[in-house]
């Protein structure tokens, strides 16, 4: 590592720090003044490298979290870690399945194996899962819900469920009991930021949505149910502002006590709330759109739609100079039909954390059209 900070006040250890998190906690703490940063992942991407690998006070180490070996040889010998924040999933099997439980618990259970013997220093883990934790995909949905506002204190989910998040919570209780490390838990709702590396990237399947259709002089088209154009369903959650949420939380220790063996939950949500009806019109007038281009359909697929445009997006990348990606590094299509044919609505109280000093709060529209400039400047998009 190049010469950064000499004697740090704290030293972050970031897992998933390529992800729509991740990226902005580097960021944050990079220029802090007193922090020096690890980041972990697989790899990363070449923007990453540009603008944090230079940096003295940040360190990126390449690891492979499901194989214990690996894990114990790259991060054993970080002693002077003071925060671990786990921003990271692995999404190779289905959500709410037994395959995805087990290989996410192996991931965390492999790095606390190479981190918890030698780190003695550590004051706090910081763990990020979603506004999933209070609800289960496989149904049956309960229309009573739909008004319902998910507090931290809301029960689990229990029947026919499987989560991997109460599984990674659970992990943390039984393996920082014994120690004097405080814990907090993070959930937020649908993250918008900007990554290469993210399975649920609702940004980027907007923004290489919008350029195709606007390349392509197509409508811009919302394909989706009519309650989830017309209602509020979900929580917008800006990635600046979940990082912020973690900072917060993992260095407040008014908050968080080390007898807290229990840890902390933490939604963490934009505070305003928001429509797709709304949101549309914005995003079209971001993207050049004129008003008769929009259209609503309840019959529209993306994945259908975006079927066969790889070699579209190819050509665009090519002509406006963008940097190289494939359409699949942005967007996901199966995600969004989902997202926009949603069965439930996922709601988070945000008053615990209002009440405890977190303040900061943004609106989803804005946060939207900023993640849009983000990606531009990124040359991601045109």
């Amino acid at each position: 590592m190049a010469a950064g900070i000499t004697n740090p006040d704290n030293v972050a250890l970031i897992f998933g720090v390529t992800g729509l998190v991740g990226r902005e906690l580097a960021r944050k703490l990079v220029v802090e003044s007193r922090w020096k940063t690890y980041g972990v992942a697989r790899n990363l991407a070449h923007h990453d490298q540009e603008e944090l690998g230079q940096d003295s006070n940040f360190c990126f180490i390449s690891c492979d979290l499901l194989d214990p070996c690996q894990t114990s040889e790259k991060l054993s010998s970080l002693q002077d870690v003071t925060h671990v924040f786990w921003v990271t999933w692995a999404s190779q099997f289905q959500l709410d399945s037994y395959e995805c439980c087990d290989q996410n618990k192996t991931m965390l259970s492999n790095a606390l194996n190479a981190i918890l013997p030698t780190a003695k220093s550590l004051k706090h883990l910081s763990l990020q899962t979603g506004t999933k934790h209070y609800v289960s995909l496989k149904g049956p949905f309960n229309e009573l819900l739909n008004s319902y506002y998910y507090t931290e204190e809301s029960p689990r989910i229990t029947l026919g469920n499987c989560n991997f998040y109460y599984e990674l919570e659970d992990l943390l209780k039984e393996r920082l009991l014994a120690l004097n490390v405080s814990w907090s838990v993070h959930r937020p709702g649908l993250i918008l930021g900007s990554s290469q590396r993210t399975v649920f990237n609702v940004m980027g399947c907007l923004c290489v949505y919008a350029t195709v259709c606007k390349h392509m002089n197509l409508p811009f088209v919302f394909g989706g149910s009519n309650k989830c154009w017309e209602e509020v369903y979900v929580d917008g959650s800006d990635a600046r502002l979940v990082a912020e949420q973690h900072i917060w939380a993992s260095t407040n220790q008014s908050i968080l006590t080390c007898t807290d063996h229990n840890g902390q939950a933490f939604n963490a949500v934009n505070g305003t709330s928001f429509t797709w009806k709304e949101t549309w019109p914005a995003l079209a007038k971001k993207f050049g759109f004129e008003k008769d281009s929009m259209v609503f359909s309840e019959s529209f697929k993306f994945v259908d739609f975006m079927v066969d445009k790889g070699g579209v997006w190819e050509q665009i990348v090519v002509e406006r100079g963008l940097r190289k990606t494939r359409m699949e590094d942005l967007a996901n299509w199966a995600f969004l039909d989902t997202l926009f044919r949603c069965p439930l609505k996922i709601r988070a109280n945000r008053d615990k954390v209002n009440r405890l000093g977190f303040k900061m709060t943004y609106s989803t529209v804005n946060s939207m059209l900023y993640w849009v400039d983000c990606m531009r400047h990124e040359r991601l998009i045109p």
